[in-house]
């Protein structure tokens, strides 16, 4: 098997043939750069605005009340984000109906998608949560559970590619970018897991993880879902080293308002002058993702008081109301039937409290039908989709 070099002098290419044609294909030389090609000096300034932006975001969510109801639809709102990039249709929307086992307004393959993202986030974190640490196994593992159904459920879930790939283009011979021949994966990556873990390096951690970022597109590891692994890297390493409380940041929509910018500056890391170029435009992304965050954070919390003062002034009910109002938190389009047996309150007690949060403005009914009717949290959904 061929080996990967041992230095990080240069860029190198290698020609294959594949299907009658020459292809030139890149293989990553390992992490880090050649400290003449990694400007780090002229990244103080984006750095420290990052870095105080994440502290801001970690601050601001850890003081929220329960997070954990602004974790489970803000992930979702990343899960559509990021498939979106990939080219799904799904929207938040259809995501929460297909949780509530209803039809989706796009096909059931662009949700299915979604939804495995959604499960691939919560089993990586899990998983770490647990003492796993940050490696090939577990990033195959949450590979094999982000294309466990749906689409991508044909292209070896779990499993470093063992053929080529490519991007842009018809074939490998006309593509945008080739990354590694097959041969090559299992070695780039495991050069990717040591940089990962090295000790005694002086890289600050958001330099780190956009050159991990960076790296793990270069290399393409599997046949599909590489995007969306990839962007998951950076929330992970994040986590791992306790930087972020809760995964809370997400470069997906930064990623995708800049996607032209995005893979020219990932482009331009392939040339050994193009590190410090993708790095200022990462902290970019990493500032104004975090400070983009921390207000969504805030303006929740907001909304979520103001709400419930508006309950508790139902007087008698109000306390069956807020039961229902904070299952409508963490499930912001439900059924009543739901969430009087997920509340463990009477159906009629629950159908009670929705016609009076409907009243007060806090809800609608939002399906039009006469039976089995969703009810939907339109001012929360309206946060989270901002600026989406």
């Amino acid at each position: 098997m061929p080996k990967h070099p041992n230095t990080a002098a240069r860029s190198r290419y290698v020609t294959s043939a594949l299907s009658g044609e020459k292809v030139r294909a890149f293989v990553p030389p390992p992490l880090p750069p050649n400290p003449r090609s990694l400007d780090l000096a002229s990244l103080q300034a984006i750095l420290a605005e990052a870095n105080q932006a994440i502290g801001r975001l970690d601050g601001t969510t850890s003081s929220l009340p329960d997070l954990k109801l602004f974790l489970y639809s803000y992930v979702r709102k990343e899960a559509v984000l990021s498939s979106q990039i990939e080219g799904t249709q799904s929207s938040l929307s259809d995501l929460l109906l297909y949780e509530n086992a209803e039809t989706p307004g796009v096909p059931l393959d662009d949700v299915q998608e979604v939804s495995n993202y959604v499960a691939a986030l919560n089993h990586g974190l899990r998983r770490m949560r647990d003492g796993f640490p940050l490696s090939l196994r577990l990033i195959r593992e949450i590979h094999e559970v982000l294309l466990a159904k749906g689409r991508g459920s044909h292209a070896q879930p779990g499993q470093f590619r063992k053929s080529q790939n490519w991007i842009g283009g018809s074939r490998p011979g006309n593509a945008a970018y080739v990354p590694p021949p097959p041969e090559y994966v299992t070695d780039c990556m495991g050069q990717l897991e040591a940089f990962i873990h090295q000790e005694g390096t002086t890289l600050p951690l958001l330099i780190k993880a956009g050159l991990v970022h960076a790296q793990f597109e270069s290399i393409h590891p599997f046949l599909d879902g590489n995007g969306r692994v990839g962007r998951l890297l950076i929330t992970f390493m994040l986590c791992a080293e306790e930087v972020l409380r809760e995964p809370v940041l997400y470069l997906s929509l930064f990623f995708k308002k800049h996607r032209r910018l995005y893979y020219d500056r990932l482009n331009e890391t392939r040339e050994s002058e193009g590190w410090t170029a993708w790095l200022d435009f990462f902290l970019q992304g990493v500032r104004d993702t975090a400070n983009q965050a921390a207000r969504t954070a805030g303006n929740i919390d907001k909304l979520f008081n103001l709400d419930k003062e508006k309950i508790e002034r139902f007087g008698r009910g109000a306390a069956s109301a807020l039961l229902v109002y904070r299952y409508a938190q963490a499930n912001p389009l439900f059924s009543i039937r739901n969430a009087a047996r997920e509340m463990k309150v009477s159906f009629p007690t629950a159908s009670a409290a929705v016609d009076r949060m409907i009243k007060a403005g806090i809800l609608r009914e939002s399906s039009g039908k006469r039976r089995g009717r969703l009810f939907l949290y339109e001012s929360y959904l309206d946060i989270l989709n901002r600026d989406s």
